[in-house]
């Protein structure tokens, strides 16, 4: 991954510099300061945005723009191990990174790229062209996070690992689920011929790790792990299955609108509703099947023209949250069936989602993983944070031997795992196996793990890191 290794000294800290400081750049030095390895330095322009920040956050902040090399002189990015360009502007970040590696020789740049015409030129980012070793787009991002709650229907969360070879996927458990108030060990008797393993469980906004004892209730998300062919089946265990969705009204014609538009159109039946005609028009000879309606999504008599009662999906997606909050929840009360907002501010997602929106979408929380996997320590190729931040799930490559690699030849039950940590299965050859105490971990497994408790991160990285006599 685009891990680099500390520059100076023999410090295991890791000097980042973040780059711009809106919703995602926020969000980003929020996470990575949490950890006590990261030295994190912040560059924007808007000085009061900086103060706020640095008043909750333990990191250094420079006023000036992202792209300057006086500006990333002033930033510290001559002994940075990582820069971050997060800013608004695909071009600004773009320079950065390649003032950075010009002028400073940064080891790693991620950019975020949110324009499809750059992210999809591939001979542009390379080491003589434009420096870059990671790309993130929150908006391709999103629009797949939405995608795959649209594909499997009752799901909060749809997360891949090991190449989508196998998920790990949240449900919210109701009633007619066949193991909601059973025992955990009477999965195996439900379902003999295929595996799964339940991660964790949130009840009341609480975590717990589960075991074979623990009794699934009404109301409680469920985190479980399986091989992508049988997550339909264990669905149905934790909720009564919903019928596919086949109707799909988005709100909102911006870039993730229409990628989400283009993404469905061939299987379902999507509409989108955009205020300006003129981006109405645009779009519309973007997509080839989507019916693309002018209006306000926040328009009662326009929805109800639209048999808002029939629609199985109505996602709001505009560059407007509070417009977001206001047509889903009255989508819903017209009869969408499932409601989902963008929502960017955190404060907003808890609130909305104890009320009657179904699923609140957070670009930052979707795009924070994506980052992370580029910020661990050791091979890790694959982080996602669930509940707003509070829990990790991690996909890390087993390297070395016995002699050099704290888990390579052990069975996971000898191996000194933090407290709120579980591996929950290993991807070996194709083949997801769903780990069991004495499953012995070989080198190149691809280990999953689930951490209710992040602060233990850094003595997990340590497990995945090789010692010095691997070469």
């Amino acid at each position: 991954n685009g891990f680099a290794a500390p520059r100076k000294g023999t410090s295991t800290t890791m000097k980042i510099l973040i780059l711009g400081a809106g919703q995602v750049g926020s969000s980003a030095a929020y996470h990575l300061s949490r950890e006590e390895a990261n030295e994190v330095t912040v560059v924007d322009m808007r000085p009061e945005v900086l103060r706020e920040l640095q008043d909750r956050l333990d990191i250094r902040t420079v006023v000036g723009h992202a792209a300057y090399p006086e500006v990333l002189e002033r930033a510290g990015a001559s002994d940075a191990d990582i820069v971050v360009a997060l800013t608004d502007s695909d071009e600004t970040n773009m320079v950065a990174c390649q003032v950075a590696y010009t002028q400073f020789r940064t080891p790693t740049k991620i950019a975020r790229i949110r324009s499809a015409e750059y992210m999809n030129a591939n001979k542009l980012f390379t080491q003589d062209a434009i420096p870059i070793d990671v790309r993130i787009s929150p908006e391709q991002l999103v629009c797949t996070f939405v995608e795959q709650l649209i594909h499997y229907p009752g799901s909060t969360q749809v997360l891949d690992f090991a190449g989508g070879r196998c998920r790990l996927v949240g449900v919210k458990a109701d009633r007619d689920g066949l193991l909601v108030g059973q025992r955990i060990a009477t999965l195996k008797e439900h379902i003999p011929n295929s595996e799964a393993r339940i991660a964790a469980i949130y009840r009341e906004g609480n975590a717990m790790l589960p075991d074979g004892d623990t009794v699934i209730q009404d109301g409680d998300e469920v985190f479980f792990i399986a091989d992508r062919k049988d997550i339909r089946v264990f669905m149905s265990e934790i909720r009564r299955l919903e019928d596919p969705v086949r109707r799909v009204v988005i709100a909102g014609g911006g870039n993730i609108g229409v990628r989400l538009a283009l993404a469905l159109e061939q299987t379902n039946q999507v509409k989108i509703i955009e205020r300006d005609p003129q981006r109405a028009r645009q779009i519309s000879e973007m997509l080839n099947k989507a019916i693309v309606l002018v209006g306000d999504a926040a328009d009662e008599e326009l929805l109800l023209e639209e048999n808002i009662d029939n629609v199985d999906v109505f996602c709001a997606l505009t560059n407007s949250e509070e417009a977001n909050i206001l047509s889903s929840m009255l989508a819903k009360r017209l009869g969408a069936h499932k409601v989902m907002a963008l929502i960017n501010r955190a404060s907003y997602v808890d609130l909305v989602e104890a009320g009657s929106i179904d699923i609140a979408i957070s670009p930052q929380q979707v795009t924070i993983g994506s980052l992370l996997a580029h910020v661990r320590r050791g091979d890790v190729v694959k982080v996602h944070s669930l509940r707003r931040g509070a829990a990790e799930a991690m996909e890390a490559i087993a390297h070395g031997s016995e002699d050099n690699s704290k888990v390579v030849g052990r069975a996971i039950e000898d191996i000194g795992l933090p407290r709120g940590t579980a591996i929950v299965a290993i991807v070996r050859d194709e083949k997801v196996m769903i780990a069991h105490h004495d499953t012995v971990i070989e080198t190149d497994d691809h280990v999953i793990l689930f951490m209710t408790d992040r602060r233990s991160i850094e003595k997990l990285e340590s497990l995945f890191q090789v010692g010095v006599s691997f070469v």
